[in-house]
Parts: C-alpha cells; structure tokens; sequence
C-alpha cells in the first residue's frame, strides 16, 4: 500500500508518534499528526540508546542527524553502593554489528524527529471520540472538529487517551518504583555508563558530551516525594563513587512513578496502540524509546507490503509481540533482584553479571 491515499492520524508527538510520522513519510504515506500539548520544549534530561535504537534511527534515515549529538556509550560499569566494581558489560560487543550505545538530552533526540516527521504538528489538537467503524475511524476534537480516517494511531503513551476511547484497555498500572531524573552540569568527569546499585535502590549516571551529565535513581515504593533533591540526599548521600558530586551538582530534579501496560490485543478495528500505549515498562534495560522506535519502523513495512490495512495491522502486532514481551519479561527480572539483599545479590553479580546482564538484550540483537 505503499504511496497510497489513505488517510493516516497519529495521534501524540513525542517519541513514538514522530518516528511513525517518519517511517511512514518514507513508505510513501502523508500522515496528519496531532499533539494536545502547546508547541513546548520537554523537561530538560537525558536519553540512554542501545544499539537497536541506532539500529531503528538508521532505518528512519536519521542516523546522520543524530551522530553529532551526545555521546557514544562503549561501556557499562555496575558498582556496589559504596563504589566498588561489580561487573562490567562491553557494549560495542554487545551490540556489534546493530549500532553504537549513545546518550544524549532527550530534546535533541526530539528535535530530530520532528524535523525528520516534516509537515505540521497540529498542537492543542485533544481528541475526544474515537469511534472504529467498517472499514473507516470517526475522530473527533475536543475543539468540536470532527473527522474520517483510514488509520488512527495512538501514540499518546502510558496514559493513552486513545486506548481509553477505542476501548482497548484502562490506565497503567503502577510498576512499583519512584524514579529521579536530572541533567547535571559541572559534576565529576565519567567515560561510561555507571550504575550503583544498593538495597532497593539504584543510582545511575551517564555522559552526554560536553560536560554533562544524565542521573537517573530509583527507589521502590509508590509515594512521590514533596522535595525530590532532599530525598535523593537522604537515600543517596552514603553512597560511593560518583554520587556525592553528582548529588552536590543536582539543581532540578523530576520524579515520577513507573508504570506498566500490558494489553490483550494492540487494534481495535483501524485503531493502533505503539509505543507506550501499548507496552509501557519500567525504564530499568532503557528500551523505551528503542521499542518505540522500532515500533515505528515495522508499522510502515507492515502497512507497504500487506494488500490491506487490516492484514497490516495484524501482521505488526505479530512481528512486535515478541520483543516487547521480552523487554517486559526481563524488566521484570532484573527489577527482582532490588529485593535481593546486596550480601547475596553482589558475590553473585562478581562472579557472573556481565553474563547475566548480556542475557537481557540477546533478543534484541537480532533481526527485527
């Protein structure tokens, strides 16, 4: 279906609903895109991109615009909470032959797929209805606009209006881990990806280029905290290594809950969850915009090869099925072991993490 008339919407603007409105502008599709937030930069922080997500960047056709940015990740180090190594994973080895690690501020990852997406982001567009008719989808705007596509994509993440609308499921559910985020300038100079990891707790920090820092901790628990920077203290101030000076260079902090969403089907006639929507995790293996990405990639060589949007959509949630019930599968895993009281858990991590932690991602080098 390549080149073909139909009329496609995708409905939110971050991640997953930019690269779709790429990947299908290359299979020949003209997609309206529509976002109910204003035209806004995105909290300042960082992104961490394994190499399938260099892999999916590549076959958008925006590896070029992406290599001057951040900074390429070769190595991931695991500390105990007091600094002392625990194992390491050689990324480039890892990943060989799919793409290179890198970090970098998440609005310049944005930024690149907007301008990849081309066309207009029609902002402060909220959708109110979603109505999955033969053949066809009613949309209408919380503006009392109303109109008629072949396709609606909800890429509008974990707390989708869309599934909501095409009755395809109900809010996440909570994943059991409050997590910090910050972007850190003037902190302690490091090459590589370097966790801590404590007694139900992790603090972990990643360069960005050009003297910046990525930190991102998580506890377990529920409860957001009422002064984030005063919890990070008081959780992280004992701990080793890095962390005292990122901690000292901390100016703003965001905080959320983690969230789950696990779905008995992805479509509802012509309506379609990627990304988030449809499978959200906690970010533990940092395959979120990875899977997002991806997502994007086989929607479009789904929608070029198959005779009918139908067929399509089928043939795509088959083919993505697989690695997101991995990505959730391992999540899980490795989220298990913050319960594992360090006494037992580290011997184990010195003597066999590399392995372990390899393990999670061996799905994910292969084909998509």
């Amino acid at each position: 279906m390549g080149g073909s008339p139909l009329r496609i919407l995708v409905v939110g603007a971050g991640i997953a609903g930019l690269a779709v409105a790429r990947a299908l502008r290359l299979a020949g599709f003209r997609p309206d895109v529509t976002e109910r937030l204003p035209p806004t930069e995105s909290t300042e922080t960082g992104l961490y991109l394994p190499g399938n997500a260099a892999r999916a960047m590549r076959r958008l056709d925006l590896d070029g615009p992406l290599r001057p940015l951040g900074q390429v990740i070769h190595r991931q180090r695991f500390l105990d909470a007091a600094g002392a190594p625990l194992c390491e994973v050689d990324l480039d080895a890892l990943w060989a032959g799919v793409g290179e690690c890198r970090a970098l501020p998440r609005a310049e990852l944005h930024r690149v797929l907007l301008t990849g997406a081309g066309g207009a982001v029609r902002h402060g567009a909220e959708v109110s209805t979603v109505d999955p008719l033969p053949g066809r989808v009613a949309v209408g705007f919380t503006d009392g606009t109303t109109a008629e596509y072949d396709l609606v994509v909800g890429a509008d993440g974990p707390r989708s209006a869309v599934r909501t609308l095409a009755a395809l499921g109900g809010p996440p559910r909570p994943a059991g881990q409050v997590v910090y985020r910050a972007l850190v300038r003037g902190g302690p100079r490091i090459a590589d990806w370097t966790a801590l990891l404590g007694q139900r707790a992790g603090f972990l920090v990643v360069p960005l280029g050009a003297g910046r820092l990525y930190c991102y901790a998580d506890e377990a628990g529920t409860d957001l905290p009422a002064d984030p920077i005063a919890r990070l203290h008081e959780m992280f101030g004992s701990y080793g290594g890095p962390v005292p000076e990122v901690l000292a260079a901390l100016e703003t902090v965001c905080v959320e809950r983690t969230e789950e969403v696990e779905l008995g089907r992805w479509f509802h006639g012509r309506v379609l969850l990627v990304g988030d929507a449809a499978h959200a995790t906690a970010p533990t293996l940092s395959q979120g915009a990875a899977m997002a990405l991806e997502d994007a990639v086989v929607l479009a060589e789904s929608l070029r090869a198959a005779g009918s949007v139908d067929a399509a959509l089928i043939a795509y949630e088959s083919r993505r099925r697989p690695r997101t019930r991995w990505v959730r599968d391992r999540t899980r895993d490795r989220n298990r072991t913050r319960d594992v009281p360090p006494a037992l858990r580290d011997p184990l991590l010195r003597g066999r993490g590399g392995r372990i932690f390899r393990e999670h991602y061996r799905l994910l080098t292969g084909p998509l």
